[in-house]
């Protein structure tokens, strides 16, 4: 699987270009590019190599990973995925939340809502979900062959905020536990920050 990662929005959100190299189908995990000039620059990314774009999938449904989910299923016309827990964070509520926060866009209301064990598969490519709550409550990582998709539960020597609405620090605590089961090479990529591995989140990171 090819990774492709882009530094997006006013909280340095990292969406991700994931790609079945055989097969140049490809996913797009948390578009939170509320910037035109940035959503073109990710679009283009996807056009000029070829990819065809099978769906948007949001670690969470917070603002800066979903501000653009609008921008993405209008041009390439993909449906948009998120954990049913987070569902009611797109559509019609997903205004008066980026409004608050002061994003121009917001998401349109999900497509498809993912439980635990559901797989999210393009190419010869097949990512599970592990529904990973404490950030908020519908919050996933997406676990591929030696790879982790971490969204904002687990970052490089942190963990995301647990004192929002709808987060919890005993979720968090125990999402964290499920995420220590992988192996240490797992690669992990994480909603904001650089990338990592298993072995070294479980080696330095205060919060594992």
């Amino acid at each position: 699987m090819l990774v492709q990662a882009f530094t997006v929005g006013m909280f340095s959100t990292n969406c991700y270009v994931l790609t079945c190299p055989k097969t140049k189908e490809s996913i797009i995990i948390d578009p939170g590019f509320d910037d035109q000039i940035e959503a073109e620059s990710i679009l283009d990314f996807i056009k000029k190599n070829g990819l065809e774009l099978k769906c948007i999938v949001n670690t969470h449904g917070h603002p800066d990973h979903t501000c653009g989910n609008g921008s993405v299923r209008e041009k390439f016309h993909t449906p948009i995925m998120i954990h049913k827990d987070d569902a009611h964070l797109l559509g019609a509520p997903a205004q008066a939340i980026a409004d608050a926060l002061g994003f121009k866009n917001h998401s349109p209301k999900a497509d498809i809502l993912l439980e635990d064990g559901n797989f999210v598969k393009f190419g010869q490519v097949s990512l599970k979900t592990m529904h990973t709550p404490g950030h908020s409550r519908g919050s996933i990582s997406l676990v591929g062959e030696k790879e982790v998709i971490t969204g904002d539960t687990l970052f490089a020597g942190s963990i995301g905020r647990t004192d929002f609405p709808e987060s919890s620090e005993l979720q968090m605590q125990q999402s964290l536990q499920k995420l220590r089961t992988l192996p240490d090479h797992f690669a992990v990529y994480p909603g904001h920050g650089p990338a990592t591995t298993m072995g070294e989140e479980k080696r330095r990171n205060p919060f594992m």
